[in-house]
């Protein structure tokens, strides 16, 4: 196995094209770590990287399922390790970048979940519980159950929530205890980079994106999912962008109230993003600032250049 390039960061901090640009130099092909990129037809409010964006270079892992297909954690550590093993047969260098932490920290620390299937009926009780009485009730109730994953969790994450209740009641174990890193330490062929801003400069490109996405069709994107049948409760369309806009086309909100709300919900995302990224194995950070991001290409540039060849030397 060659080296693997990790490259991570807040949602907007500008991964897309830095790792275009990288993986046109070195050769690489990207692997996409985003749990809102793989839904098909999905394209505007997951940000997905266009024909332009990509510049001819393979993407991965994404477009994998429709909307209404289950996809986990698990399912995403199968389809990485066949593009891996195949990038790695054809001697191509992999570039792993996104913003989904918990994909990225499962294929490279050697995540292992538990196995416990889902239980619809549960999940559907428990959801039920956290819209009558609100989603603070069952987060207490996990950290009464479970208080090592409810550390872990972020109290308005309630899909992780209800997952972690699900697991914990269906088994009678907590869910910490059934998760386990293969490893704590990164193998010696990870280069692991993160790309940050300053929170300013962060968060006006993020309200800029959204305006982006508004321009692009996001309305018209989410109304065409609902027309082909999907429903609003599907884990896909709770998404930021979807589940903000589906009031829009009901006719009960405003564009203008959905478009702030997105905003914000999308710079809160981007903030426990940086924490958790914080939490990682993350080798070198690089700031980019605006206006300046040539300069910090060359920077990275130059560090993976070095990097690479003492990973491959050693790996000979």
């Amino acid at each position: 196995m060659g080296p693997l390039i990790v490259l991570v960061g807040p949602t907007a901090v500008g991964k897309t094209e830095l790792a275009v640009n990288l993986a046109l130099h070195f050769g690489a092909q990207i692997i996409s770590a985003d749990s809102m990129q793989i839904y098909q037809g999905m394209d505007i409010g997951t940000a997905k990287p266009t024909v332009d964006e990509r510049k001819g270079v393979p993407h991965h892992l994404i477009d994998l399922v429709p909307p209404d297909q289950p996809f986990t954690v698990v399912d995403y550590q199968g389809h990485y390790k066949r593009v891996k093993n195949r990038l790695a047969a054809e001697g191509i260098l992999p570039l792993l970048t996104g913003g989904t932490g918990l994909y990225i920290r499962a294929v490279t620390q050697g995540f292992i979940f538990p196995v416990t299937p889902p239980n619809p009926e549960l999940r559907a009780t428990l959801k039920q519980e956290a819209e009558t009485h609100g989603r603070e009730v069952v987060y207490r109730r996990l950290q009464e159950l479970d208080p090592v994953a409810a550390q872990k969790i972020h109290p308005r994450d309630l899909k992780r929530t209800l997952r972690a209740l699900e697991v914990t009641l269906s088994t009678g174990r907590p869910f910490s205890a059934q998760q386990q890193a293969a490893r704590r330490t990164l193998p010696p062929d990870i280069i692991y980079l993160g790309l940050h801003r300053e929170r300013a400069e962060l968060y006006d490109r993020i309200n800029r994106r959204v305006d982006q996405m508004i321009t692009a069709g996001l309305v018209e994107e989410v109304t065409m999912l609902l027309a082909k049948g999907y429903s609003p409760d599907l884990q896909a369309m709770q998404g930021l962008g979807y589940k903000e806009l589906i009031p829009v086309v009901h006719g009960q909100a405003s564009l203008a109230e959905a478009v702030d709300l997105l905003k914000k919900r999308t710079r809160h995302y981007a903030k426990r993003q940086e924490t958790w990224f914080r939490r990682e194995p993350v080798e070198k950070w690089f700031l980019l600032r605006a206006g300046e991001e040539e300069k910090t290409y060359e920077k990275i540039l130059a560090f993976l250049e070095g990097r690479i060849n003492r990973v491959s030397n050693r790996l000979e």
